[in-house]
């Protein structure tokens, strides 16, 4: 008697938290693609493209997807809310969980101890064991490891995300630590500005 072949788990990660675009997929436990190209603007406009190659690369299609990871920040506005909204329509789309993994966790979960994401006038988004996340001066961040580069960050999101368990994770939502740069137009209704 032959048994049916088992169903290879497939996630798809990404991430656009800073200045880059980057990707992987991970297939029954092994990261079969991980790419990532560095860009300050377009994220916008490459991310979708970008989840394609990997795909193609991995000689998968969109339906082989059966969860998908995505980078949820700390890091730029603009670049995190890129993300969630693709992942949380490509998870309405397919069918499929999303979730959402912050830069702290993967990092962590190639390298335990502190971590810190850089952020913007020489400072560092600090996560330390036992303390809530925080914005210090990167001269007070002291050993705490650093991203690694975009392509292996989406390999831990990857990682990170196919671990998790979807029935207690909410919806992917920006993880923001310090307030926007831009402040609303003072030329909308009031009933908009609350």
């Amino acid at each position: 008697m032959t048994s049916a072949p088992q169903h290879a788990e497939t996630t798809l990660a990404f991430d656009t938290s800073a200045g880059h675009c980057a990707a992987a997929v991970l297939r029954d436990g092994e990261i079969v693609v991980a790419r990532g190209e560095d860009m300050t603007r377009g994220q916008a406009e490459r991310l979708v493209p970008l989840l394609e190659e990997v795909l193609t690369e991995a000689g998968l299609a969109w339906s082989d997807i059966d969860r998908i990871g995505v980078g949820v920040g700390p890091g730029n506005f603009t670049g995190i809310r890129i993300s969630v909204a693709t992942a949380r329509g490509l998870a309405l789309g397919l069918g499929v969980p999303a979730i959402g993994i912050t830069t702290f966790d993967a990092i962590a979960n190639t390298t335990p101890g502190d971590t810190a994401v850089p952020a913007p006038r020489d400072q560092v988004y600090l996560s330390r064991a036992g303390h809530a996340p925080e914005l210090v001066p990167k001269n007070q961040a002291g050993p705490a490891t650093l991203p690694p580069p975009p392509p292996d960050l989406a390999a831990a999101i990857a990682r990170c995300a196919a671990a998790a368990d979807p029935a207690e994770c909410p919806a992917p939502a920006p993880f923001y630590l310090r307030p926007a740069d831009a402040a609303p137009s003072r030329d909308l209704p009031p009933a908009l500005l609350d």
